[in-house]
Parts: structure tokens; sequence; C-alpha cells
């Protein structure tokens, strides 16, 4: 084997892994002077961001958007040289598909669930509005540490609430199941409230009272000319001319600590590195092969976090062939049965993809929810089909597509079960016990891109000795979704 130094010169840093987390540890390392060598397993960088074209038109097949009321995914896009290339939606107005028809995705909720009735009219049953105004009446339902959001929301409001609208929402962001996620992890704002107010909507309308008064303004997310995609191969641009190395197909097979010289070494291959300190910016199970001989603790936890695997299928039509409703899209809650989870009406929603292919419509849809197995394991020819059915039924859109491409993400998403806050300090706690190492990414603090990359920049402060980002992350979570946002 072949034993180098991570990076000539002191405060050497090796990052594992170049998604978003990964590339913007190292930026933010480099920005500290510190020497950044990033190894990456996979032949790319960027992860679950992952630009791409279909029937000529430039598209994102992995992340299309960031949450932009976050400073820090706008932030870093801005650094890396994307400031005339953040655009936001062309239009901010979804649907949902449910109960036969496409209706307004409803305003002022959090997540879906509703300040009053009235908030989710046309979208519930008769049924459903007033078994939320009996909320008022109920006694108060105790969350103690943590509660399933849908659990919570459908003792308090009615299961309709949840299957027709958190769920949808929810699943959007994490192909998760609400009865099953964490409120504490996923909605950390409703959570707070609720331990606060005997009533749920009383809860929400504080919520949305306070978000009126801070008056935030500006569009809830931004994407990018190009794709969200381009964010990372910008980011890995700018680690490689402040000096940074990203080696790509290179996966680490060993990692351990030295009590004699307090450093770390890092085995990819052939390649030997020593570093002062490690940032893992590695999906779960990676992070607990790597750990299980150095920390058995972190490890443990780490290979407990689940993770479900979806689909994107991206098709293009003829403009004169493919006509759409308004909108940028629908999701669809589970409970009515359809194959697709959701439909984004990509020329639409983004102005820039219409402006380059102006005889050309692109949309998408996603499949695949935690514990769905039999639909992914279909060929892409299938999925194609299917969504093409759902799509018909939706919209009426029956056309024939000039190009289709089907993306799969397997193991693609952190799941955050209850109690996953706990978790993640009990991995911090482990991992704080060895010198110089640090964690990152979506399956710890949020899944958007602005929670992997608070997440890294934490992890950055406490190689660096300052844990303030890390607590405060492992306390207040970053949800990532504002609610009444659409998809």
């Amino acid at each position: 084997m072949r034993e180098v130094q991570a990076r000539a010169g002191t405060g050497q840093v090796v990052v594992i892994g170049a998604g978003i987390a990964g590339l913007a540890a190292a930026h933010r390392l480099l920005e500290r002077g510190a020497r950044v060598t990033v190894l990456e397993a996979s032949g790319r960088v960027g992860g679950k961001l992952l630009p791409g074209e279909i029937a000529g038109a430039r598209v994102d097949l992995g992340a299309e958007s960031m949450l932009a009321r976050r400073p820090e995914a706008v932030a870093l896009a801005r650094e890396a040289g994307l400031a005339d290339r953040l655009q936001p939606p062309a239009t901010a107005t979804a649907s949902i598909w449910t109960r036969g028809a496409l209706r307004p995705m409803p305003k002022g909720h959090v997540m879906g669930v509703p300040g009053t009735a009235a908030a989710l009219s046309g979208v519930l049953s008769d049924e459903g509005l007033a078994r939320i105004d009996r909320d008022a009446e109920l006694p108060r339902t105790e969350v103690g540490d943590d509660v399933a959001v849908g659990e919570y929301v459908a003792a308090r409001l009615g299961r309709e609430v949840v299957d027709r609208l958190v769920e949808p929402l929810l699943g959007g962001v994490y192909a998760g199941d609400a009865y099953r996620i964490s409120m504490r992890s996923a909605v950390p704002q409703l959570f707070q409230a609720v331990r606060s107010h005997a009533s749920l909507t009383a809860g929400v309308r504080e919520i949305q009272a306070k978000a009126a008064t801070a008056q935030q303004t500006g569009p809830v997310f931004m994407g990018l000319r190009g794709g969200v995609g381009t964010l990372p191969l910008a980011v890995a641009e700018s680690v490689r001319a402040r000096g940074g190395e990203i080696l790509t197909g290179t996966p680490v097979t060993e990692l351990s600590h030295s009590a004699a010289d307090g450093g770390w070494r890092v085995v990819a291959g052939e390649r030997v590195l020593r570093a002062d300190a490690v940032v893992l910016a590695v999906p779960a199970p990676v992070a607990a092969r790597l750990l299980r001989t150095q920390s058995p603790g972190a490890a443990a936890e780490l290979g407990g976090v689940e993770y479900a695997s979806m689909a994107l299928v991206t098709l293009a039509y003829r403009r004169a062939e493919a006509g759409l409703p308004e909108g940028s899209g629908f999701l669809v809650p589970p409970v009515d049965g359809r194959t697709i989870k959701a439909s984004t009406f990509a020329s639409q929603k983004w102005g820039w993809i219409a402006d380059e292919n102006p005889d050309l419509v692109v949309l998408r849809t996603s499949v695949g929810r935690y514990g769905e197995t039999e639909i992914l394991q279909r060929d892409d020819s299938d999925l194609v089909t299917v969504s093409r059915h759902d799509l018909k039924a939706a919209t009426g859109l029956d056309a024939t597509p000039v190009a289709t491409r089907v993306t799969r993400w397997d193991d693609g998403l952190p799941q955050y079960p209850v109690g996953h806050h706990a978790r993640v300090a009990r991995v911090r706690e482990h991992v704080a016990k060895l010198p110089g190492l640090a964690v990152c990414g979506a399956q710890y603090d949020g899944v958007g891109i602005p929670a992997c990359i608070a997440s890294a920049y934490a992890a950055v402060d406490q190689i660096h000795g300052d844990l303030r980002g890390v607590q405060e992350l492992t306390a207040h979570p970053v949800q990532s979704l504002h609610g009444g946002a659409g998809e």
C-alpha cells in the first residue's frame, strides 16, 4: 500500500463522501485554512443531486429545489458562483389528486395540519371537516419525548386529515409513513407548539401568527437554471480551485484512530491517508461499517437507521400534443390507491426549462414509499406505463412521450421514526469520544439540501472544538418543508 499525507501541510482533513454535505464540509474547511482530501466511492460527486437531460432538455434527475427560507443552500450557491442562476419556481400553485379530482392545494396549514377546518375545505369530506372542529373540545393529548405525526394528528383531528393531506406532504419529503414519522424530527415547529397547547389547531394558529409577525418575504423554494444538480458540480469546482483534492471511484475500506499520535488512518484501495481529522458524510450503513471497530456504539445506532427507496420517471412530450392543468404539479395520497405519489410539471414549475425548450413539455412522477417493494421491482418500461396511466387519469394527458427516463434511488431516503432525535444524540455522543471525528448528512438533522449543509457546517465546527452547531441541530432539527408550500 502507498501511504501518503492527506495533503501537504498542517490541518489535514479527509472528508469521506462527496454528496452535498461532504462537499459543503470540504468547502467550509478550505475557507478555514485546512488541507482537504475528499474521497467518494461512486464515480461522480453530488449524491442525490443529479443533473441530466431528456430529449435534449436539461433536467434534474434527483432533488430539484432547495428551501430558501433557510440560508445555507442559497448562500452556498452564491459562494460557488451561481448567484446569477438562482431562480424561484415560475409558479407555486400546486394541487392534490384526491377523491377523484385534482383539487387546489390548501393554504393555511403546517405540513398539512390546519389552523381551522375551513382551511381544508374542498379536500376533505364534510365529515372530515366536522371532525377537525372537535379538536377544541378534546382533552389534552400528551406527546412525551416524541410522537408520530400521523398518530397525534389523527387523534386530534381525525384520520382523514392525515390520509389526504399530511401523508402526501410528508411522503413527498421522506417517502415515508406519516404514522411512523417523528413529529419532533420532521416537523419540529409543530412539536414545540403541541407541547404548550391543549388544542392542536390552536398551536397551528400560533405558528401562523408568529410567521405573519416575522413577515418572511421572498420565495419559499429556490432552483437553479440548469438544475439543482449543478450545485454540487460548482461546489466541487470551487473546492478544487481552493486547493482541495476530490477523488471519485475511491471507496474507503478502513478507518482507524491512533491514540499515540492523535491522528487518523484512512484506507482507500491501495492508498493510505493520514489526517488530523475526518468528516464522515456518507449514508448510515456506510458510516456504521467504517465505525464498527473505532466506535461500536455509534455503529450499532447507525446500523438501525432505515431507508426508503423510490424512483423518478421523467417524461418529455411535444408541447403541441401535451396540454396540462395550470400549476407546478400535484401530490397523491396513498389512501386513494394510485401508483404514483406525486407529479411535477417541470416545464411549468421552472421557467428556464420552458425558455430553453419551447417546443417541449417535461414532467416527472415519483413512485415508491417506505415498505413498498413490489412496484420498484418492476422494470423501467412498467414504471413508465403506470405513470402514464395515472397521469391520464389525473390530467387527461394521453399523448405519447418522445422520450422517457427512469432514475432509481435505492435506499435513497433515511427514515425519521419516533425517537430519531434520541438516536442522533446517541450517535454524536459516541462520536464525540473520538477526537477529530464528526458526522454529517441527511440521516441526522433533516433530509433537505439546507439541512445537509447545516449538518456539514456543524461537523466542521465540531472538529475545530465548537459544539454549539451540533448541539443546536440535535435539539432543533431543520424542517425540510414549509407548510402550505405545495410539493
